[in-house]
C-alpha cells in the first residue's frame, strides 16, 4: 500500500528528505551526487520543500549529558481548565519553558505529556513548583533511567528502497 506522502512527493523528493533527515550538514552537492541531480536542480527541490513545509527546520541535536542535562523526565499532567482562552495562555506558559523539550495534548486519562530535561533533582522540584502555578491539578512523573533508542529520522522509505 503506497502512503499519502509518495503520492504528493517523486521518488527523488523522499531520497533528497532521507537524506537531510539523517544528517542536515550534508552538502547541496553531495545530496545531488547520491541522487544523481545538478546542484542547482537539488537545491531548486530543496528549496520548495521547505516553502511547502516538508523541511521545517535545520537543527544540531546536542548531546545533554555532556552539557550537564542528567535528569529526563516525562511529566503527565491533568488540568481542570476547559476555557480555550485560558488553555491558549496555559499552552503558551509550556512553549515558552525551555526545559521542555516536547510538550504533547493527549487523549485519555491525562491532558499533557511533557518531555523535560533539567541538570538535577532540584531544578526538577522548581520545574513541578512552575507547573503547579499554572492551574495544574494532576501531575505524574516518570524519570528515565536510559534511553534505548532516539531518533528523529521518519521512516519515509519503503525497507526494499534503502
Amino acid at each position: 500500500m503506497e502512503s499519502v506522502v509518495n503520492k504528493i512527493l517523486d521518488d527523488m523528493d523522499i531520497q533528497i528528505l532521507d537524506i537531510l533527515q539523517k544528517g542536515a550538514h550534508v552538502s547541496n552537492s553531495e545530496i545531488a551526487k547520491r541522487v544523481n541531480l545538478s546542484p542547482p536542480a537539488t537545491h531548486a527541490r530543496i528549496k520548495r520543500l521547505e516553502n511547502e513545509g516538508y523541511i521545517t527546520q535545520h537543527v544540531v541535536i546536542l548531546n545533554q549529558e555532556k552539557l550537564g542535562f542528567d535528569l529526563l523526565s516525562f511529566i503527565f499532567m491533568s488540568t481542570n481548565i476547559h476555557q480555550a482562552e485560558k488553555l491558549e495562555v496555559l499552552e503558551k506558559a509550556l512553549e515558552s519553558m525551555p526545559e521542555v523539550l516536547e510538550c504533547h495534548c493527549l487523549t485519555g486519562e491525562y491532558d499533557y505529556l511533557l518531555k523535560v530535561a533539567n541538570k538535577d533533582r532540584r531544578e526538577l522540584e522548581s520545574f513541578i513548583r512552575k507547573l503547579n502555578r499554572l492551574g495544574i491539578t494532576r501531575i505524574q512523573t516518570s524519570l528515565a533511567l536510559r534511553e534505548i533508542k532516539y531518533s528523529t529520522v521518519l521512516p519515509i522509505r519503503e525497507e526494499n528502497n534503502r
